[in-house]
C-alpha cells in the first residue's frame, strides 16, 4: 500500500480480512472520528467513547469477513458502533412503559434554536432518552430498529423518545441566555 494514496472501500476491506496491518490503520484512520463522535454522542463520556470506539473496532477486523455490502462499510460500521455504546449504558438505563393517550401531544420547539445549545441540551439527557433521540431524530432509525438495537419494545422506544423531546424543550429554556 502506498501510505497517502486513497484506497476504495472494498480494496481496503479485502486486505483487512487478509490482516494487513497497513491497510487496518487506514481504515482505523479514515473512519475514527466519525465513529468516535457517534459513540461519544450516545455514551456522553470520552473515557467511555473510546472505550467502545476500541472495543467496536476489534469486532469490525474480526467480523470484515461477514460484511455482506447489503450497506455501506461506514452504515455497517456505525452499527456496530451504537451496538457496543448500547451496552455501555445499558446497564444505567431506565425506560418508562408508553402510554399513547398521555404522548398524543406536539412539542413546541423554540424557533431560535441554535447547534450549541441544543448540543449541551443533548448531552444532559438521561441515557436512554438520549440514545433514543440519537437514533431516531439523528440517525433516522425507525422504533422497531431502535426497539431490536436495544432489546426494548417499540412502544418504549416511542416513549422514551416522546420524554426525551420534552425535556429536551424544558432543558432548552433553561440554557438560553
Amino acid at each position: 500500500m502506498n501510505p497517502g494514496a486513497e484506497i476504495e472501500d472494498g480494496e481496503l476491506i479485502r486486505l483487512c480480512i487478509e490482516r494487513n496491518r497497513n491497510a487496518q490503520r487506514t481504515l482505523y484512520e479514515k473512519y475514527k472520528r466519525a465513529l468516535y463522535t457517534r459513540a461519544l454522542r450516545m455514551v456522553n463520556n470520552s473515557d467511555h467513547a473510546h472505550d467502545v470506539l476500541q472495543e467496536s473496532f476489534i469486532e469490525i477486523f474480526n467480523d470484515l469477513k461477514n460484511f455482506r455490502g447489503e450497506s455501506g462499510l461506514f452504515s455497517w460500521m456505525k452499527t456496530i458502533v451504537y451496538r457496543k455504546s448500547l451496552l455501555h449504558i445499558k446497564i444505567e438505563t431506565r425506560f418508562t412503559d408508553f402510554d399513547p393517550d398521555k404522548h398524543d401531544v406536539e412539542i413546541d420547539w423554540q424557533d431560535n434554536l441554535t447547534a450549541e445549545y441544543l448540543d449541551k441540551a443533548i448531552k444532559s439527557l438521561p441515557d436512554g432518552y438520549r440514545a433514543v433521540f440519537l437514533l431516531a431524530e439523528v440517525d433516522g432509525y425507525k422504533h422497531k430498529e431502535i426497539a431490536e438495537m436495544m432489546g426494548i419494545a417499540e412502544g418504549t422506544s416511542k416513549s422514551q423518545l416522546y420524554q426525551a423531546k420534552k425535556l429536551l424543550q424544558q432543558k432548552l429554556k433553561e440554557l438560553k441566555p
